[in-house]
């Protein structure tokens, strides 16, 4: 299986169909009739669904090249059998195999489908991992990825499944992979003396939170506020929440890891080096190796906290001028505050209203401050102490998670499955000026078009403008006054629709070129979006695609200026592109590729 990896299985293909033409071709005239009728050559899906194994078969008559294609079809059974072996050989035993008449469906695809949150990748059409391993032990992740390495395997990483594109459980090349979920991987060890935690990477944020608050009530962590992401991606990708402009992203808190690399090797923070250590934060996720756990430095928090969720619904003109406001006042609020923006008619929590604005908002101390301060600066919001309630760090963690403070338990935010799955598309964008009132009229006539769609917008500044935008790879800092992503959701009932809501955000995205940054246009990597481009690893140019130049087109989209450090990390920790995906960083090392043609 190796070997036709490493030479391109269609193009081999080509290659024996010419060679049995050829012969045939070179027979006597009156066998040729008789043969090729019965001429073909198909790729063999020795899985269903979207398997796609690419292993060859051939039912030639009198082909000079039978053996070759019946032995690729053995390789590929044999390699199967071997990642079994290993597996058992190392003690990995929560693994299952792709269906076939000797497992059970029902196990492999409850594995596959438990941490899947864009049903968009959910599909039969969608490729699927030749097997799916739940390690249970540091142990058993390391030995999970020596046995996919020996095997030649490609490697999937998942945490909560919560990868807009799904490159945490898909391979988009065609290429037999491997699915490593680390969802079992879920501990957290709090030291509340040196106001650190060492969190297992399969921890979701709602976890994590939770044996935090267990702790202290006075010690917090800054990331997102959805319980179910998976903290392994969340940091690999920045990680912004409701303490970022405090405290800055959950990656700016990261004081060691635990890497796995791809000869399954463990590096903790002096181990990996410095440059890589700056790399898997902020870098993006699944390209760097498993990060086995992280280390975390916790934040402090008020006994305290004031939150509200307020909708303004009305006329364009009337939305317009409170979003003209907002962006204006929310940057440059006092740190201790966080209030966030969203606008359309598919908000969540207030699909009943119609079109609105519905603004969240976070401070760092009682009520009646907060309500001072916003009505100092925002009148127009029009608020009063009544619109917000006073709660625990803990507790705003649950109100912004959609609980009911008063009936829910903390606990809940354990629950994988406390939040409903959806069919979605994502884009993202940075703001630099404010945008015209023209411009937002504009945007907000666009949303009226679609009640499925909606625009969330993050403030910045504070600690995020403080930061430099070199500390980590993440690059979004100094300049920025907020953050844009778009949305659209919809159900399965719909998805017969999925084209003209794809259509429309991308739409959307387009009419708002004028207002967001440029040289280039910036993204977020945890909002990906396979829209920027992506390498096709199956395809070639002439001449020869440079993968690091290809992979520029959208990684300083996503990284500025950092790309190159990025570069640089990426061949020091996998010069050998073993973690990647179609957005991944490629090593600076031409000769270890496939060569590429980016789309």
């Amino acid at each position: 299986m190796s070997a036709l990896k490493m030479v391109g299985r269609p193009r081999l293909v080509i290659l024996l169909f010419t060679i049995d033409l050829f012969v045939l071709l070179s027979l006597p005239g009156k066998l040729i009739p008789r043969c090729f009728p019965y001429k073909s050559i198909y790729s063999a899906n020795l899985t269903e669904n979207g398997m796609k194994m690419k292993c060859f078969t051939s039912c030639v008559l009198f082909s000079p090249s039978v053996f070759v294609l019946f032995l690729a079809s053995a390789l590929c059974h044999q390699h199967e059998n071997e990642l079994k072996s290993c597996f058992i050989d190392h003690n990995v035993e929560n693994f299952t195999i792709y269906p076939s008449s000797h497992n059970d469906p029902s196990v492999y695809f409850s594995f596959l489908d438990f941490s899947i949150q864009n049903l968009r990748f959910s599909g039969p059409s969608v490729p699927k991992p030749i097997a799916i391993v739940l390690p249970e032990s540091r142990e058993q992740l390391i030995s999970s990825v020596i046995c996919c390495r020996k095997g030649f395997w490609e490697i999937r990483v998942r945490c909560g499944g919560h990868s807009y594109e799904g490159t945490s459980y898909v391979s988009n090349d065609e290429s037999p992979f491997v699915l490593i979920d680390v969802m079992n991987l879920d501990r957290v060890w709090v030291d509340v003396e040196s106001e650190t935690a060492w969190v297992e990477g399969g921890a979701t944020l709602g976890q994590t939170y939770y044996a935090i608050s267990g702790s202290s009530p006075v010690l917090g962590f800054s990331a997102g506020s959805c319980p179910t992401v998976g903290i392994g991606g969340h940091i690999a990708g920045g990680g912004f929440g409701l303490l970022s402009r405090k405290y800055g992203l959950a990656a700016d808190n990261v004081v060691d890891a635990l890497l796995i690399d791809a000869d399954g090797r463990l590096l903790d923070r002096e181990a990996m080096g410095e440059d890589v250590f700056w790399a898997i934060r902020g870098g993006g996720g699944g390209l760097w190796g498993i990060v086995y756990a992280w280390k975390i430095q916790l934040l402090q928090v008020p006994e305290t906290v004031t939150c509200f969720i307020l909708s303004r619904p009305g006329p364009r003109p009337h939305m317009s001028k409170l979003v003209d406001i907002w962006q204006h006042v929310a940057p440059e609020l006092g740190d201790d505050f966080y209030l966030s923006a969203f606008v359309g008619a598919g908000l969540p929590q207030m699909k009943k209203i119609g079109l609105s604005v519905t603004f969240k908002g976070f401070f760092l101390g009682p009520k009646s401050e907060a309500v001072s301060i916003l009505n100092g600066v925002f009148p127009e919001l029009n608020i009063s102490q009544i619109d917000c309630q006073e709660m625990t760090w803990i507790q705003s963690i649950m109100y912004f998670s959609g609980l009911d403070i008063h009936e829910s338990s903390v606990a809940d935010l354990n629950n994988r499955f406390l939040l409903d799955k959806h069919y979605f598309k994502a884009k993202s964008d940075y703001v630099r000026a404010p945008i015209s009132e023209t411009g937002l009229k504009s945007a907000i006539e666009i949303l009226e078009r679609e009640p499925k769609g909606y625009v969330i917008l993050d403030p910045y500044g504070g600690a995020m403008r403080a930061i430099s935008s070199e500390s980590i790879a993440f690059p979004h800092r100094e300049g920025n006054l907020y953050g844009i992503q778009y949305l659209v959701e919809w159900h399965e009932e719909h998805d017969s629709e999925s084209r003209s809501y794809i259509d429309w955000i991308r739409g959307f995205y387009k009419e708002m070129t004028p207002y967001v940054s440029s040289g280039p246009r910036a993204a977020y990597i945890n909002y990906m979006d396979f829209d920027l481009g992506v390498t096709d690893y199956l395809n070639r140019s002439v001449p020869a695609a440079d993968p690091v130049e290809k992979a520029r087109i959208w990684g300083e989209k996503y990284f500025l200026k950092n790309y190159d450090r990025l570069v640089k990390a990426k061949t020091i920790i996998d010069p050998f592109n073993v973690f990647r995906n179609q957005q991944g960083i490629p090593p600076s090392m031409p000769a270890f590729y496939r060569n590429a043609k980016v789309s």
